[in-house]
């Protein structure tokens, strides 16, 4: 699967339903939305590495990642809190 923005290959699974290629982390295909196969650890009650209520979607529009650190994950696009309307 490609970035639409840097047209930079994002690696992960090929859906065993329709073949096509999702981001590494997905637990259902983007194009025929079956489930996808993950081998998962067995939770040990910590806390996710970040916060799914307060996460900062990509400003991008077209693309799937979240701000961490200043960046997108996916494309690398820098985000400024001040030009996207939000205040710290």
């Amino acid at each position: 699967m490609k970035c639409p923005f840097c047209e930079k290959e994002i690696p992960g699974p090929a859906c065993e339903q329709c073949g096509h290629k999702n981001p590494e982390d997905a637990r259902f295909c983007m194009n025929c939305g079956a489930a996808l196969r993950h081998e998962t650890a067995p939770s040990n009650g910590e806390e996710d590495e970040f916060d799914l209520e307060n996460r900062i979607l990509c400003p991008d529009g077209t693309c799937t990642g979240i701000i961490v650190d200043g960046r997108c994950t996916e494309c690398g696009r820098p985000y400024d809190p001040a030009q996207n309307g939000v205040e710290e």
